[in-house]
């Protein structure tokens, strides 16, 4: 009985989680389209338009929570420690301003991130294949965020 309990506390824990990182994260971020330090910037010409990370983003959330829901057993704790540093880009990025300090941030959510795409292959292959798509876009933004470094 107690491990049906610490099931559902584990993946009710999982979608709060999720919900307030997206929460917490988009705070930080609601102001980049009318931002000065943001809009002056030099971005890649594969910068997409805002209004589009407006429509990605709750899709990857969703995509992450049924993820994790899915494996939770196997990845609760690295991944509400990827969701920890998942927020902290947005905050270091367009609140604090720290791109550089922001690259590393994503690039250790990236390594966190393939790492937990390996205990989902083992342990759900839909799971895995759901949370495919979030690790390419974080590795896109990962670019995205090395192009403003390389040329600001």
């Amino acid at each position: 009985m107690l491990s049906i309990n610490s099931c559902k506390v584990r993946r009710f824990t999982l979608i709060v989680s999720v919900i307030l990182a997206a929460a917490i994260g988009s705070m930080a971020s609601t102001s980049a389209g009318t931002d000065s330090w943001y809009l002056l910037l030099n971005k890649s010409e594969l910068n997409p338009p805002s209004y589009v990370f407006g429509i990605v983003w709750p899709i990857l959330y969703i995509l992450m929570m049924v993820s994790a829901f899915l494996t939770h057993k196997k990845i609760f704790s690295i991944f509400i420690i990827q969701l920890f540093f998942n927020a902290a880009w947005s905050w270091l990025f367009f609140r604090f301003q720290m791109p550089l300090i922001a690259l590393l941030d994503i690039y250790l959510l990236i390594a966190i991130n393939i790492y937990i795409l390996n205990l989902m292959y083992k342990e759900n292959k839909l799971a895995f294949f759901l949370f495919i798509p979030y690790v390419i876009w974080i590795s896109f933004a990962s670019y995205l965020n090395l192009f403003i470094v390389i040329n600001n």
